[in-house]
């Protein structure tokens, strides 16, 4: 593996992680509105599907109802309300104490139902073992302190015959390339843990599963995060350009790597 860049004052821990998240809330400058408010949560809402578009292709959000499913990492709630409205029974766990807040508001002010969300560490899962029917931990496993543990605790709460989803950031990807050449940081690059990873090394990483299945995806598109010259330039040529070489050629340089496991 790759060592963060820039990060001198040793190993980070849970509470590092913690204590980060707390204080941050992910595509916040995507909305105008009070934190906290229906408003507030469906504008991220619509830009995190906007810029995932890939992701309900994916991930079947209304495929699980009845099923149980946990999300490792579920931040204010935006994916795990869309299981919830697909008839799934939820749970979601997070570090940070703040996120866990948010997610509970946000189920409400929807009018949704949460078997449990509740603020908890990955690593170190407060559930027993085979317990749920899919775990899902999308970008979380790159800012974990302890990522192989994090893979380890989904396996064990998973049942024989379930499905773990991950997501993590891949180092061998377009836009790792684009952010040395343009000198653009990545998103939340000052994060204690930011680990970026290659298609071997994550598949090393979720060793603990008998089948899994790694899709690249995240593909240049049109963005509303930047702004200036570098964005025209990103917007007007570079997007346009990736897309229309041939897939087969840049298939394997998506930013984000997804993982479809399963025990055996």
């Amino acid at each position: 593996m790759h060592p963060p860049a820039s990060r001198p004052h040793g190993p980070a821990s849970a509470a590092d992680v913690a204590a980060y998240w707390n204080t941050r809330i992910h595509d916040l400058e995507m909305t105008t509105h009070p934190v906290g408010t229906r408003e507030f949560f469906d504008d991220l809402d619509d830009y995190r599907f906007d810029k995932l578009h890939y992701l309900p292709l994916l991930v079947d959000f209304n495929g699980f109802a009845g099923k149980r499913v946990l999300e490792i990492g579920c931040g204010i709630g935006t994916d795990l309300a869309r299981f919830a409205r697909g008839g799934a029974r939820v749970t979601g766990i997070d570090l940070a104490q703040a996120s866990i807040d948010l997610a509970r508001k946000n189920f409400e002010l929807h009018g949704l139902q949460a078997e449990d969300l509740r603020v908890a560490d990955g690593a170190a899962l407060p559930f027993d073992q085979a317990s749920f029917d899919v775990v899902y931990c999308h970008g979380v496993l790159q800012y974990a302190a302890d990522a192989a543990a994090i893979v380890a605790e989904a396996r064990r709460v998973l049942r024989p015959d379930g499905l773990a989803v991950f997501m993590v950031y891949n180092r061998v990807s377009w836009l790792q390339a684009m952010s040395r050449v343009m000198k653009v940081g990545l998103e939340h690059g000052d994060a204690p843990v930011l680990q970026l990873y290659s298609i071997p090394e994550f598949r090393a990483l979720l060793s603990p599963f008998g089948d899994v299945e790694i899709v690249p995806e995240r593909f240049p598109v049109a963005s509303r995060l930047h702004k200036g010259w570098k964005a025209t330039a990103y917007n007007s040529f570079f997007v346009g350009t990736f897309n229309a070489l041939p897939k087969a050629w840049v298939r394997p340089y998506g930013w984000h790597l997804m993982a479809f496991c399963r025990p055996a």
